[in-house]
């Protein structure tokens, strides 16, 4: 029986148990389209190719063992693709993108749409290839996929063109190769885990970090049972937030300055020491440093550490647990822990007034912390942050309850991956509230995904810090060069609850404090996909913070 490209990839796709495929129509990849049809794939079809690459991206980070998947058409449609790869690249998540290409008859030709789509994405890729025989394509989604799951985890590109794609062969002539979207699991070295703990043994004031690599090692459960064994005060970053459960004794958000000042060891779990770190800068000279994570490659990345523990991060946190019960050692750093605690006990009185203002224009930390009220009443809710200012005030005040419910951009900052990563949020968790916090500048960039939401009846709730200006941009801007001489920072307070009503959704226009509760009740209640358009005031504090 003869059977096409598209039909061969849907099946490697099934096999690799691919659930769901996001695109954008094109030429180039119908044939794929046919056979998800056979396989039983979801196709959903988005508004602009970021945003089908920004939901495989969500895709997987929530289904750690899967893989996402996009497919884009050719030239534009690959370019269009680009910022989503570049932001799983710099997220570690490991997702699959199809790209079209002109036939491989008239390969550099001219064809429509014809360009080196590899030679763009090379450098934002773990693996990037070309397929130019139909058979042959399950292979190529095996070996793409392997690349994509081994060690640190990334995007995988193929280009398949049009021709190939459209192509038939006999399905006895056709191997479907056995796929795995979880590599071995790697421990680390004996004798580094000795020495880790025996630098550990002598620390006084120790802290963890746990980042992102916590989540692609599926670690936390490993990790916290070490806490806890411990008492280590543990902070958290990137993907890491809400590894640690919120009510942990050891968990600690409002301190890490001071505990990063005072710190004599730092394990860091998954967390790389770049620009959040100030590359490394924030640790104290003479603090020894034990570091996790799941490749080489990243040990030692801008500051020396003392023991390196590669592998698993799950298989390290358990060495390390094993190690201590083996030696019947015991920590316990619940002082050093206890000191910190007050330090964030008493960071909280300072943004007490602020959290119940009733300012006007609303205040920033009083919208947050309405949205936090709401979101107690809610079961498992995931929480999307798509923004700058209101972003980083929404992290500080809403906590990350469990794990994988909170998802932001990553160290790429990219903004628009709030409807983007909603969608595939809430396809993989029909049952779960979706919640995205916006800028007012971010909902411009992907906004007309609600019309994505309204066909696929999502019910997402957006809620937008609406200050009419690119704030974090505004303030360096205002205090470097003179408040006269703003330029490409002040935006309108534009009425972005019409657009989402206009686009079949429901919307919220919230001015004063006290509106805001009713109106997330209203929005979530509707069973829309809704937007809840706040006005917020337009702060012109500079604190002297720049992107480095």
């Amino acid at each position: 029986m003869p059977l096409h490209g598209g039909k061969l990839a849907a099946k490697a796709l099934k096999q690799a148990g691919v659930e769901v495929v996001f695109t954008l129509s094109g030429g180039h990849i119908m044939p794929l389209y046919d056979g998800c049809i056979d396989e039983g794939i979801k196709i959903v079809d988005v508004r602009h190719e970021q945003a089908a690459v920004h939901a495989a991206d969500a895709w997987a980070r929530c289904n750690p063992g899967k893989i996402g998947v996009a497919a884009i058409t050719a030239g534009p449609g690959v370019t269009d693709g680009v910022t989503g790869i570049a932001n799983a690249w710099r997220a570690n998540s490991p997702i699959l993108v199809f790209g079209g290409q002109g036939p491989f008859e008239n390969l550099r030709r001219g064809s429509l749409q014809e360009m080196d789509h590899l030679g763009v994405v090379r450098p934002i890729t773990k693996y990037c290839d070309a397929i130019y025989q139909t058979k042959r394509i399950p292979e190529y989604i095996e070996l793409a996929i392997r690349h994509a799951v081994s060690g640190i985890p990334g995007p995988a590109f193929l280009e398949i063109p049009m021709d190939i794609f459209m192509g038939s062969v006999d399905e006895k002539d056709v191997v479907i190769p056995k796929i795995r979207t979880e590599p071995p699991r790697l421990s680390p070295d004996q004798d580094e885990v000795r020495r880790a703990l025996e630098l550990l043994r002598q620390a006084r004031r120790p802290m963890l970090m746990a980042g992102t690599s916590v989540k692609w090692s599926k670690a936390s459960a490993d990790m916290n049972r070490f806490i806890a064994e411990t008492h280590i005060p543990t902070y958290t970053n990137g993907m890491g937030r809400g590894s640690v459960p919120w009510d942990s004794p050891e968990f600690l958000n409002r301190s890490r300055r001071d505990a990063l000042k005072n710190l004599d060891l730092i394990i860091l779990a998954g967390t790389l020491l770049d620009f959040r770190m100030r590359f490394g800068q924030t640790i104290p000279t003479d603090a020894k440093i034990i570091q996790l994570d799941m490749d080489a490659t990243l040990i030692g990345q801008n500051r020396q550490a003392d023991v390196p523990l590669v592998g698993n991060l799950a298989c390290s946190f358990r060495a390390l647990s094993e190690e201590l019960k083996s030696q019947s050692m015991r920590l316990d750093f619940s002082a050093w822990r206890d000191e910190l605690r007050a330090i964030e006990d008493a960071e909280e009185k300072k943004v007490e007034a602020s959290l119940s203002s009733d300012e006007v224009p609303i205040d920033p930390q009083r919208m947050c912390r309405e949205v936090r009220d709401w979101l107690d009443t809610l079961e498992a809710p995931i929480v999307i942050g798509d923004g700058g200012d209101i972003v980083a005030t929404a992290a500080k005040i809403i906590p990350v309850k469990t794990e994988g419910a909170w998802m932001d951009p990553g160290p790429l900052g990219t903004l628009g991956v709030g409807m983007p990563f909603a969608l595939a949020a809430k396809l993989a968790h029909p049952t779960r509230p979706v919640v995205i916090v916006y800028g007012d500048g971010s909902f411009g960039f992907n906004g007309m995904e609600y019309d994505t939401a309204v066909r696929f009846g999502l019910p997402i709730v957006g809620i937008v810090g609406n200050d009419g200006a690119w704030g974090q941009m505004m303030r360096p801007q205002g205090a470097i060069y003179g408040w006269d001489r703003l330029e490409a920072v002040i935006l309108n307070r534009t009425r972005y609850d019409k657009v989402v009503e206009a686009l079949g959704g429901h919307g919220e226009y919230v001015t004063r404090p006290e509106e805001l509760r009713p109106a997330l009740e209203r929005a979530y209640a509707s069973g829309k996909p809704a937007l809840v358009n706040v006005e917020i005031r337009q702060d012109r504090e500079y604190s002297g913070g720049i992107y480095v």
